[in-house]
């Protein structure tokens, strides 16, 4: 028993290794991210499961999904992103890397970060990519993520920057109004080394 859990702690390290090439959101933290903040110590407490039962369900379908927190991506979309991502997928980046992220896609209370009408969106790049540019998209008011899947239409674009220099932290400044309560903040990251894109879902309550 001792060995098998040696075993699997290890295979846990080696994962979680491959994850330092890329990036993702970090706050609002996005859904992955988040679940490895605060459960990436203490992963097996069963008292996830009544505290934060969305990330239970995503670290029991794929501890990938949380130690690989910045693989989130697809490449060779051309930006075409609603063409390879379909409704109810766009969490997950359309079942990317072989459905590693499909968890992140369930409906449910996902843990939220509350943030105002005018919210900055935080994205780390440890890799230093850099940025052809960022989208970040706001549900549409009405729209409840705990009851519903995502689709492209719940989405409402609120910013598009331009090109980001190589670095290892982007700060994309967003102004919104007419907001109010839960959401979901959605940044599309196409990254400038090639064409590789990055799906990120945030789970917010705007204040």
């Amino acid at each position: 028993m001792l060995g098998t859990l040696v075993a699997v702690l290890v295979s846990l390290i080696t994962w979680g290794g491959t994850a330092s090439a890329h990036g993702s959101v970090i706050d609002p933290a996005s859904r992955n991210y988040g679940c490895w903040q605060r459960w990436g110590s203490d992963f097996q407490n069963p008292a996830m499961a009544e505290q934060d039962p969305m990330c239970w369900q995503a670290w029991q379908a794929d501890p990938n999904a949380m130690w690989n927190w910045n693989g989130l991506y697809r490449n060779g979309s051309a930006g075409n992103f609603q063409a390879v991502i379909p409704d109810g997928q766009l969490c997950s980046g359309g079942r990317t890397e072989s459905g590693r992220y499909n968890s992140l896609d369930a409906v449910g209370p996902w843990k939220t970060t509350d943030i105002g009408a005018n919210f900055t969106v935080k994205l780390y790049d440890q890799a230093s990519h850099g940025a052809d540019y960022f989208l970040v998209y706001v549900t549409r008011q009405g729209f409840d993520p705990t009851k519903q899947a995502l689709t492209w239409n719940d989405l409402q674009l609120v910013a598009r920057t331009g090109r980001y220099a190589p670095s290892q932290n982007y700060s994309i400044p967003v102004n919104t109004s007419g907001y109010t309560g839960r959401h979901v903040v959605y940044t599309i990251w196409q990254a400038s080394h090639m064409d590789q894109t990055y799906f990120l879902c945030s789970d917010v309550n705007f204040r």
